[in-house]
């Protein structure tokens, strides 16, 4: 990456952020590392009160950051890098907002398993379970990232590829490969 000069005003010092920023673009990883440490709670705080559940801080956080760091050739200094960071951050929990509307996940947990039936069909059940939970350790780690965002989160092929920086074809043959050696493991 090549390192880009944020704009200062005349006679002012760089502020750390830009500092960090050039050299996260650098190649320091820890540059990288030291801006979430330093922005992370205020972004968690920001979306939190923008109404994103509990549950969801941590992700909507992380997909800011992400969002973030690949975009971060654009950021040009107009404004304070958590200022950019926040306005990122409310798009991420307005796209999380619009996924929630669209689709209603239910988590598979004890709380809803249902308990009734013969011993001998807990059992099966049971063994399915375990024989999926093996067979998600055998795929590789992107059918399996493609898998769980696809039936478990219900996202679509684009936001797969998005979040997974693929093609949403890559996406497709990865699920439909995922599904074909799930199905041959689990029978």
């Amino acid at each position: 990456m090549e390192s880009m000069t944020l704009p200062q005003p005349a006679g002012a010092e760089p502020s750390p952020d830009a500092a960090l920023i050039a050299a996260w673009q650098g190649g320091d990883e820890q540059a990288a590392a030291e801006l979430v440490r330093r922005h992370a709670r205020a972004l968690a705080q920001f979306v939190a009160g923008a109404g994103v559940p509990e549950a969801e801080l941590e992700d909507v956080v992380q997909e800011t950051f992400i969002r973030a760091f690949r975009a971060l050739g654009g950021f040009r200094g107009q404004c304070r890098f958590r200022t950019w960071l926040l306005a990122i951050g409310a798009n991420v929990a307005r796209d999380q907002g619009r996924r929630a509307a669209r689709q209603h996940v239910v988590p598979l947990d004890d709380r809803i398993l249902d308990r009734g039936g013969t011993p001998h069909e807990l059992a099966e059940a049971g063994e399915a379970v375990t024989r999926l939970a093996s067979g998600l350790r055998k795929l590789s780690r992107l059918q399996r990232e493609v898998f769980l965002l696809r039936a478990q989160q219900g996202l679509e092929y684009a936001e797969i590829a998005a979040a997974l920086n693929t093609s949403p074809g890559a996406a497709r043959v990865h699920y439909h490969h995922a599904v074909k050696r799930l199905k041959e493991l689990v029978e």
